[in-house]
C-alpha cells in the first residue's frame, strides 16, 4: 500500500472530490433504504406483525388488493380446521372504513376482524384487549389522530359507534392507514350492512346471517409444513404465506417495486462512477506504474495496491455518508413513512461498497498491460 497511501496524499483534492460523490451516493442509499422500510411497515405491519403461517384466500381472487377482495364461507373455514399440519385456523375480516371520533376529527381505519382470545387477538402496550362487541384496540400510531383510550368512532353511512379499548404494541397499519382490531362478529355485522346506529350489542350479532370472513388465518403445527395445495383443492380456497401476502395489500408491490428499482440504479450508478475515476486516475500514472513494473513490481503488488486504494476511499467515504444520512433521517417529519433499520442500512452500505470495489477493479486491470519500457520513454 505504499503507492496507495502516497497517491491519497498527493493527490487528495481529487480523492476528496470523489469522495465527496461516494457519500452522497451513500446518503441516497440510507434515504431510500429507510423509505422503503417505512412503506412496508406503513403498507404491512399489521400483518408483519401477525403470528399466522398464511392466509386462505378464496379462489379465484385477483391477488392485488385480494384482502379486501376475497370472502371465505364457513364450509371453506371448517375445511382448514380439519386439515393435517394445521394447529389453528382463524376467520379474519378485513375492511377499510372512514369515520368521526367524538372530538369531531376525521379518521380512516383498517378493521380487522378476529376471534378474542385467539391466535391473531393482538397484544397491548395500554388498555385492554378484546371483549365486548363495540370495543377496539387501535394501532398505537393513531395517537397522533388523536385517538386515545375511551374514543368513540362513528363509522361513516353505518353510524355504528366503536369505543377504543386498547392500542397495540408498536405500529401496526395495513395499506398505509392504522388498523383496529375488533370481534370478528361485530365486523360480520358491520360487513352485512344490517348494523343498526349506535354501538353494537351482542343481540344484534346474534341475529345477523353472515357467516363470511376476507380470510381464513392458518398457523400450521411446529416443524410442519402443511400441503397447502391440496387443502386448497379441498376448501377451494388459494393459499399465500405471511409474507406473500404482503402484495395482496393496497399498493405494497408497486411502491416496493419502484423503490428497488431505483436502488438497483444507484448501486449501479455507484459502480459506474467509480470505476470512471479510477479508470482515469490510472491512465494518469501510467509513467509511474511503468517505473514501479521495471524495477521489479509485480502485476499483481501494483492491483492490490490499486485496489487497497479505492477500498479506503469507498469504505472511508461511504461511513461518512450513511452517518449523514441516519442524521438527515432522524430530522425526518412524522407525516413521512421513513423507518431507519440497521439491517437493511448495512445491506445497503455493503452493496455500494462491494459495487464500488468491483468498478475500481475493472478499471484498474489496464495495469496489467503497462510496458516497463515506457518509463524509459518508450511511448515516444
Amino acid at each position: 500500500m505504499f503507492l496507495a497511501v502516497r497517491e491519497l496524499r498527493f493527490a487528495r483534492g481529487r480523492f476528496t472530490l470523489m469522495g465527496i460523490v461516494i457519500a452522497l451516493i451513500a446518503v441516497l442509499v440510507v434515504l431510500l433504504s429507510g423509505l422503503s422500510s417505512g412503506l412496508v411497515n406503513d403498507g404491512v405491519s399489521g400483518l408483519k406483525s401477525m403470528p399466522a403461517t398464511a392466509f386462505g384466500f378464496d379462489k379465484g381472487t385477483i391477488t392485488d388488493n385480494a384482502f379486501s377482495r376475497s370472502l371465505v364461507d364457513k364450509k371453506q373455514l371448517n375445511s382448514w380446521q380439519d386439515a393435517d399440519g394445521v394447529a389453528e385456523a382463524e376467520p379474519m375480516g378485513v375492511s377499510i372504513v372512514n369515520g368521526v371520533t367524538d372530538s369531531d376529527k376525521q379518521v380512516d381505519l383498517t378493521l380487522f376482524g378476529v376471534e378474542p382470545g385467539g391466535f391473531l387477538d393482538p397484544a397491548v402496550s395500554s388498555g385492554t384487549r378484546l371483549s365486548g362487541p363495540a370495543g377496539i384496540v387501535v394501532s398505537e400510531t393513531a395517537k397522533d389522530a388523536g385517538l386515545k383510550l375511551g374514543s368513540t368512532v362513528k363509522l361513516d353511512r353505518s353510524n355504528v359507534e366503536l369505543t377504543v379499548v386498547g392500542f397495540t404494541e408498536g405500529q401496526a397499519t395495513f395499506g398505509h392507514v392504522d388498523v383496529a382490531y375488533l370481534p370478528i362478529g361485530t365486523w360480520q355485522l358491520i360487513a352485512s350492512n344490517t348494523a343498526p346506529a349506535g354501538a353494537p350489542t351482542q343481540a344484534a350479532i346474534d341475529q345477523v346471517a353472515y357467516d363470511y370472513s376476507s380470510v381464513v388465518a392458518i398457523k400450521a403445527k411446529d416443524g410442519v409444513t402443511p400441503d397447502f395445495a391440496a387443502i386448497d383443492k379441498t376448501a377451494g380456497t388459494m393459499t399465500m404465506t405471511r409474507t406473500a401476502a404482503f402484495n395482496a395489500s393496497p399498493g405494497y408491490e408497486a411502491e416496493t417495486m419502484t423503490l428497488t428499482m431505483i436502488q438497483v440504479f444507484l448501486y449501479a450508478i455507484c459502480a459506474l462512477v467509480v470505476g470512471a475515476f479510477f479508470t482515469v486516475w490510472t491512465i494518469q500514472r501510467t509513467h509511474e506504474i511503468a517505473v514501479l513494473r521495471a524495477v521489479g513490481a509485480s502485476t499483481g503488488y501494483l492491483l492490490r495496491d490499486s485496489l487497497a486504494q479505492g477500498t479506503i476511499l469507498l469504505v472511508g467515504f461511504t461511513a461518512l455518508g450513511v452517518a449523514a444520512g441516519v442524521g438527515m433521517g432522524a430530522l425526518m417529519p412524522d407525516a413521512m413513512p421513513f423507518d431507519l433499520e440497521a439491517g437493511p442500512i448495512a445491506i445497503a452500505s455493503l452493496l455500494t461498497i462491494v459495487l464500488g470495489i468491483i468498478g475500481a477493479g475493472i478499471a484498474v486491470l489496464r495495469i496489467s498491460r503497462v510496458d516497463p519500457i515506457t518509463a524509459l520513454g518508450g511511448q515516444r
